[in-house]
C-alpha cells in the first residue's frame, strides 16, 4: 500500500530579468529567499550575485541582467510562502558601492510561467542633518539583513523613498498541494469539487 504525501513541493526556476533605475547606471543586484519554519529548500541555489551591467542604449534604457534562479521547496503547510528579496547596488560619486534599491515579491502560487515588476525602494535617513552626515561620509541608509524586507515587524516606523523599478520571471511547478488538500490553481477555484453531506 503506497504511503500519502506528507508534503508538498515548489518548484521554481527564473530570472531576475531586468531593472529601470533612471538615475544610476553599472549596477548588479542579489537574491535571497525569505520563507515560514515549515518550509524547507530541497536543491537549488538560496542566495546569488549577479553581474555588473550597463544601460542599453535604447529608448526603456534598461539594466539587463537575465540572471538565472533555480529553487526547489518543501513544506507541509503553506503559511510562510516563499519570498524573493532582492537588492540593488551600483557605485556613488565616491566609488563606494550602495544600496540603490530592495524589493520583495512572493513566488507565484499558482503553476505555470509568470512574471512580476516589483517597485524598489531605499530606507532615507531620518533628519536633514543625518541626510547631510551620510552624503558627506560616503555612507547612505541600508538594512543590515536584507531580509527584513520581507517582514512586516517594524517596517511601519522605516522611512523610505520609491527607487526604480525591477522585472522578474518564473516558471512554476507544483507537486501534491492536492493530495494535502490545498488549492492553488484557477480551475480549482471556478470549478470547486461537490461534495455532500450525509
Amino acid at each position: 500500500m503506497a504511503s500519502s504525501a506528507s508534503v508538498f513541493l515548489l518548484n521554481v526556476n527564473g530570472q531576475i530579468e531586468s531593472a529601470e533605475f533612471p538615475e544610476f547606471d553599472e549596477l548588479y543586484c542579489k537574491y535571497c529567499f525569505v520563507y515560514g519554519p515549515d518550509w524547507a529548500a530541497a536543491s537549488g541555489v538560496e542566495e546569488g550575485i549577479s553581474q555588473i551591467t550597463s544601460k542599453n542604449r535604447g529608448v526603456r534604457q534598461a539594466l539587463v541582467w537575465n540572471f538565472p534562479i533555480e529553487i526547489t521547496f518543501k513544506s507541509t503547510n503553506p503559511y510562510g510562502w516563499p519570498q524573493i528579496v532582492v537588492s540593488v547596488y551600483g557605485p556613488d560619486v565616491f566609488g563606494n558601492d550602495v544600496v540603490r534599491g530592495y524589493g520583495a515579491v512572493h513566488l507565484p502560487f499558482t503553476p505555470g510561467r509568470h512574471k512580476r515588476t516589483i517597485p524598489m525602494f531605499v530606507p532615507e535617513s531620518s533628519s536633514k542633518l543625518q541626510k547631510f552626515t551620510s552624503w558627506f561620509m560616503g555612507r547612505r541608509p541600508e538594512f543590515t539583513d536584507p531580509k527584513v524586507v520581507a517582514q512586516g515587524e517594524g517596517r511601519e516606523v522605516t522611512r523610505v523613498r520609491s527607487q526604480g523599478f525591477l522585472t522578474l520571471s518564473f516558471n512554476v511547478v507544483t507537486k501534491d498541494l492536492k493530495k494535502l488538500g490545498y488549492t492553488n490553481s484557477s480551475a480549482d477555484f471556478q470549478n470547486p469539487p461537490i461534495t455532500s453531506n450525509p
